[in-house]
């Protein structure tokens, strides 16, 4: 390692053992408390052999109190106990298992807990942006280390380290090129993989740039720090054209027609998740599909498709419900009905409480949809779905919380804490509309504001995913935010409001900001895929994934309308125009897949499958590409404002805005007709909450591929 002090425009000179190397550095003041740099190391004489150069930057008076974010690798540094246990790790222990017991997360990179070593080694990929940022609650300051993907030598090496010695503390961001994890790297639920990484023989006329940008800000709270990446999250990443390939309306027929096809079993009578492959593949409830992939589909005009959906209702009412008053958690063969995982033997009976929370969200949804469609509702449908949401008050009213998992037989409470139930207050809100119950509401409320006060305020949401343990996640992060803006609209409560500012910018640093630059012979690299607006799962599995697991976003837009801040919807379009390329179609088919499948992985770095590369496997983000399709209109003008944003494979520009009318030029510019949905709101519309089902009876605009038209429309009422 080669220390050297860098001032502003500085060109020095640095021996070592057997070069001599030349360091240029460039620091600009862009505004107050913004530095960009860059930093250039050439060696020019001599070699360096096994080497790698880095730019260290030193933070004084640092504490192990310090809140560390490093975007979809670490929150709070992934400072939590920690068990190693191979992938779908769950709890093994007794002594970990309670309802009061602390995070427990899996092996990924974490900042020791404990004393002892302590440091993070990252590839720049593996975060949805290079960069580490961090939240000082001594100093109420914090600070954004951003840097670019890769340079000439490839991705780059982000670290982060912890020393001490005798009088001080101090923290070390490191920004490393070419990259080397020194020993170990990680790989799925597994932080000590023997390190791949090969360093640099340098020979004279090498040259190594680095550029970055510093932020330093005063910051009162964790919050603070995700308020500010939200804004800085595009600093050295502009948004990128994307890939406009399949309309939302083509994406849904193809989808449509695979899910009617390939997963609906004619024999039981329901749309399993997948390819019936696994028991995880046959039926889940929520998380991954179930009960969330027949509402998209109740939208459908196919007779075939609303029989399906029909028969799926009556299959699952009522022999779907535990003994506990929830869900079964999952199944299989059409009458086997689990109530967890059966592969861990502590668990075979613990429900994943998100899974019941998604499924009474939706259910309730598809009911409001069928009094608009005017299809029969049968009772017994009513009465489970009721029972569902009455158990999630028995839930609450004993324990105080939803917990993570719950016993199936009981509804007790057997791993507690967590953000796992994050969209039950969403569905519970509905439920009390739509059963008249205040006390459903009332539950509502309480469980938000413990989840906001025990998770959200301290920058972490985990417990969504079934599979990673309490790792920080971003699904019950965007659910979180779906309950907040729903109780915002339901109690105009000003602190909801808040609420949903602060999730969307936490769940910000969930979403990717920049495109990946793939090797041209790996398969996205072939398939010139762009990874802007991919959504990262959770700390342990490091993959981007096409679409949010499992929703449309729409919370977003609710957020949007309440502040007439475009950065809502700018998140948003990144989200929803990323999806359909991924999707595997007859003119671009995908790994070999079928029409209508999407793979859930969108590697950029090398935890698992390798980069840029996935297996063929039909998964729930076929689901998320349904809902985006109903609960999202093509294109939202405000014409308040005189702004308009496409979330479709659509490009919309306002020609005029009128006072009664707004003139828009739309263009197709896909090779398939587009079949699209426009939805314009002046500020009285905006003002007034978003109904269930907006979207159902709106008119339905067409263009030919290629087509462009002019269209003249009003606000709708």
């Amino acid at each position: 390692m080669v220390n050297a002090g860098f001032e502003n425009k500085s060109a020095q000179k640095i021996s070592t053992k057997s070069g001599e190397w030349l360091i240029h550095s460039n620091f600009t003041t862009a505004e107050k408390g913004i530095i960009d740099a860059e930093v250039s190391f050439k060696l020019i004489s001599g070699s360096e052999t096994e080497s790698a150069v880095a730019v260290e930057l030193n933070f004084d008076n640092w504490s192990k109190e310090n809140f560390v974010l490093m975007p979809a690798t670490a929150y709070n540094g992934n400072r939590y106990e920690s068990r190693k246990i191979p992938y779908s790790p769950k709890l093994n222990d007794y002594r970990d298992i309670g309802p009061d017991k602390p995070m427990i997360i899996s092996d990924v990179p974490r900042l020791n807990i404990h004393e002892g070593p302590s440091f993070i080694q990252e590839r720049s990929g593996g975060m949805t942006l290079p960069c580490v940022g961090f939240h000082s609650p001594t100093e109420k300051t914090g600070a954004l280390v951003i840097t670019k993907q890769q340079n000439a030598w490839g991705d780059l090496g982000i670290n982060i380290e912890e020393t001490r010695n005798l009088s001080s503390q101090m923290g070390r961001i490191s920004i490393i090129s070419p990259l080397v994890r020194e020993r170990y790297k990680y790989e799925i639920a597994n932080n000590s993989v023997a390190s791949p990484d090969v360093p640099a023989n340098f020979k004279p006329g090498d040259e190594v740039k680095f550029t970055f940008r510093i932020r330093m800000f005063d910051a009162p709270n964790i919050q603070s720090l995700f308020d500010q990446y939200f804004i800085a999250r595009h600093d050295l990443a502009p948004p990128s054209t994307p890939n406009l390939l399949y309309s939302f309306s083509e994406c849904y027929k193809t989808i449509e027609h695979k899910f009617n096809t390939q997963n609906f079993v004619p024999e039981w009578g329901y749309y399993a998740i997948g390819m019936r492959e696994n028991f995880l593949q046959d039926w889940q409830i929520g998380w991954t599909g179930g009960m969330i992939s027949t509402y998209p589909l109740l939208f459908s005009k196919d007779t075939t498709t609303l029989k399906n959906v029909t028969a799926n209702f009556n299959w699952l009412f009522p022999n779907g419900i535990s003994p506990s008053g929830f869900f079964w958690d999952s199944g299989e063969k059409g009458n086997r009905w689990y109530g967890g995982d059966i592969r861990k033997p502590q668990f075979k009976n613990l429900h994943l409480v998100r899974k019941s929370g998604d499924a009474l969200y939706y259910i309730i949804k598809q009911l409001e949809l069928m009094k608009l469609r005017k299809l029969q509702i049968n009772p017994q449908w009513e009465q489970g779905t009721m029972g569902v949401a009455n158990a999630f008050v028995r839930l609450w009213n004993k324990w105080g919380q939803f917990g993570n998992f719950v016993d199936s037989s009981t509804g007790d409470v057997v791993v507690g804490g967590s953000t796992s139930g994050a969209i039950v207050p969403a569905a519970l809100v509905l439920a009390a509309d739509y059963f008249k119950n205040p006390q459903y509401l009332k539950v509502a409320e309480l469980s938000a504001q413990k989840m906001y006060d025990d998770y959200v305020s301290k920058g972490i949401t985990c417990g969504g995913p079934g599979d990673a343990m309490q790792n920080p996640d971003s699904e019950s992060g965007y659910a979180m935010l779906e309950s907040f803006a729903l109780l915002y609209e339901k109690t105009r409560n000003e602190k909801w409001l808040q609420y949903s500012r602060e999730m969307a910018a936490q769940f910000s640093t969930w979403v990717m900001s920049y495109d990946y630059e793939y090797a041209e012979n790996c398969l996205f690299g072939k398939l010139n895929m762009k990874t802007t607006g991919t959504v990262f799962a959770n700390t342990q599995n490091k993959h981007g994934s096409p679409g949010i697991c499992t929703h449309s976003g729409l919370a977003l837009l609710r957020l949007y309308r309440a502040t007439n801040n475009p950065i809502y919807l700018q998140l948003l379009t990144e989200i929803t125009q990323a999806i359909p390329q991924y999707m595997s179609h007859t003119t671009r088919p995908i790994a070999g897949m079928p029409a209508g499948w999407i793979n859930e992985r969108v590697s950029t770095t090398d935890w698992f499958e390798g980069i840029g590369e996935i297996k063929a496997g039909s998964t729930w983000a076929e689901t998320s590409m349904l809902l985006t399709a109903v609960e999202l209109p093509s294109i939202y003008v405000d014409a308040e404002l005189k702004t308009c944003f496409s979330f479709d494979h659509l490009i919309a520009e306002i020609v005029k805005v009128g006072a009664k009318k707004v003139q828009l030029k739309v263009t197709n510019p896909t090779k398939f007709d587009a079949n699209f949905k426009i939805l314009v709101e002046n500020k009285i519309l905006k003002a007034t909450s978003w109904e269930q089902n907006k979207l159902l009876n709106m008119k339905k605009y067409s263009l030919k591929a290629g087509e462009m038209k002019v269209i003249i429309i009003a606000p709708h009422l």
